[in-house]
């Protein structure tokens, strides 16, 4: 009789999406300037560190740690070329009608709202900051999965942003009244539904 394993601990999976996300060459800072991008116009006294922050916290959720750890490790068996045919070449040359990729990024916005979706569909399109860099195959690197992982992070982290702007305007307040470490993983949890 097989012995049933026992639960992976939430912190070592936060740590291993973060780990990874690294090990590709994306920072939590090169996800929060496309936040900061996105939000800065529309709120005041919005810095860099209060979007820093929100990435953070959107790291933490389950359903997003796993995107990227089952995304990244898909891009990175195919670099290996140790995915079966044709997976192996869909994966590779980032096949156009091959939509897995956004497919799982879209399960994780879905936890932000249909704010996080739209947004999510204009970097999708437009490729902003890094997804750029990642989405145009420069190198030897197959991003098939981490350009959508990154815009999908970016859009949920700018809807956290926007939800909290909303709470502010009902105070009489803005961003320069919010410490930035109010929507980062030590922080208040607004919405209620964002716990990780």
């Amino acid at each position: 009789m097989q012995e049933k394993q026992s639960r992976v601990h939430s912190n070592y999976v936060t740590k291993a999406a973060k780990e990874a996300l690294q090990r590709r060459g994306v920072t939590i800072e090169d996800i929060a300037e496309i936040v900061y991008e996105m939000q800065s116009p529309y709120n005041h006294g919005l810095t860099l560190e209060h979007c820093i922050n929100s990435v953070e916290r959107v790291i933490m959720k389950r359903e997003v740690q796993h995107a990227i750890l089952v995304g990244i490790e898909l891009d990175e068996l195919a670099e290996k070329k140790m995915l079966s045919e044709p997976l192996q070449a869909l994966v590779e040359n980032d096949e156009g009608l091959f939509g897995v990729d956004e497919t799982i990024a879209l399960g994780s916005v879905l936890t932000y709202g249909s704010i996080a979706l739209t947004t999510y569909g204009h970097l999708d399109k437009n490729k902003i900051g890094i997804i750029k860099k990642l989405d145009t195959k420069a190198g030897k690197g197959v991003h098939t999965f981490l350009d959508d992982l990154v815009a999908s992070i970016s859009a949920c982290a700018a809807s956290r942003i926007a939800h909290k702007m909303r709470d502010l305007e009902e105070e009489g307040e803005t961003f320069q009244d919010v410490p930035p470490m109010e929507l980062g993983p030590e922080g208040e949890m607004l919405p209620v539904d964002d716990e990780p």
